[in-house]
């Protein structure tokens, strides 16, 4: 095994500078190698930032160098499919930014590629690693809600006007529902499994919106006992969001605020640095249970993070033989297939089996 893995990244926009190029920096068996920026901009060069990393126009380019042992496909999604099929088959490991692929059939094709030429594919859903999340998921295994009936987790925002960028322009795999569903659904699928039937409303609350962009929704996700529900809005106006309300035979639990890792890292703070991804005491969220004969409400602690960087950490030891990839990527293409069901569900206004 190498001492480092050559790391090439195709593509140098907000995921790259963000949610990459911070976590790969403070792993020393991954090295920065290449980057593929088509369209430098001043303010804005690849190049620039970065003199010592080789830098290519194209992602065929960075694919082809030999040198190269990990592919980081950080590209729009309609380019997910060919961009990690070559890298693939030209012997790469890769990361692919999520949404994952448009379709389900293109997710499934990449995993048997993977599987064909012994390579790692993993994809990059790091809300698995939310403060939040943690916290549900240990709420969970230790049944402290008891038998959950109802799981609500929202990604909602106010943004009433469209935004310019590619991710407010209808295109394959393009719409919020690929873009912060994938989030939330993925969430889901990993703490209950597979629901049985999907309900799906997605469309537009934007008075103006002229292309017809898909930028809220809602996702019934039913199971035996349970329902949960996704949902995604851009009209919510409010002073602190809500993101889970989750409700159960022995308490109920309500959670405001999202993780505060992005903002972190936008702020230029890294994984390692003190206190990085620790939530704020004031942003607790509330545990309710039968205090005697009434309810009771008190605050519950935020776990410690393991943070984004947990990531890229157990990527390394699967390139070194030890363990598996962080996201099995069976995981998110079945998160695709939901999401397929969910717009021919709202398309024909009925339930759909899975």
């Amino acid at each position: 095994m190498p001492s480092q893995f050559n790391v090439g990244m195709i593509g140098y926009g907000m995921s790259a500078k963000v949610f990459h190029l911070p976590l790969i920096s403070v792993v020393s068996e991954l090295k920065l190698y290449a980057i593929v920026q088509r369209s430098p901009k001043p303010g804005d060069d690849a190049e620039k930032d970065y003199p010592d990393v080789k830098i290519y126009r194209s992602g065929e380019a960075l694919i082809h160098d030999e040198a190269v042992d990990v592919v980081l496909v950080l590209t729009t999604p309609g380019t997910h499919y060919d961009l990690t099929k070559l890298a693939l088959e030209s012997g790469k490991h890769v990361v692919v930014e999520k949404p994952f692929t448009p379709t389900s059939k293109e997710a499934h094709e990449l995993i048997a590629i993977a599987k064909k030429h012994q390579r790692l594919l993993t994809v990059y859903q790091n809300r698995r690693w939310d403060v939040d999340f943690l916290t549900l998921s240990e709420m969970v295994k230790n049944n402290t809600l008891g038998r959950i009936v109802e799981f609500e987790t929202h990604f909602d925002r106010y943004r009433p006007n469209v935004g310019t960028g590619w991710k407010t322009r209808p295109s394959p795999g393009g719409g919020v529902v690929y873009d912060l569903g994938t989030h939330l659904m993925d969430q889901v699928v990993f703490m209950f499994g597979m629901p049985t039937k999907v309900t799906g409303f997605i469309g537009s609350q934007r008075e103006h919106n002229p292309d017809g962009f898909e930028d809220s929704c809602t996702v019934l996700m039913h199971y035996d006992g349970m329902m949960a529900t996704m949902k995604a809005s851009v009209i919510s106006l409010e002073t602190a969001q809500l993101r889970y309300w989750v409700r159960g035979q022995k308490g109920s639990y309500k959670k405001y605020y999202l993780d505060g890792q992005e903002d972190e890292l936008k702020a230029g703070r890294n994984p390692g640095d003190p206190g990085f991804g620790v939530e704020p005491k004031e942003r607790y969220g509330m545990l309710t249970t039968m205090g005697g004969e009434t309810p009771s409400t008190v605050t519950y602690p935020t776990v410690e993070p393991l943070t984004y960087g947990a990531f890229y950490t157990q990527f390394t030891k699967a390139l070194n033989g030890q363990g598996e990839v962080p996201v099995n990527p069976e995981g998110p293409a079945e998160v695709i297939r939901l999401i397929e069901l969910a717009r021919q569900s709202s398309r024909d206004g009925k339930t759909l089996s899975v």
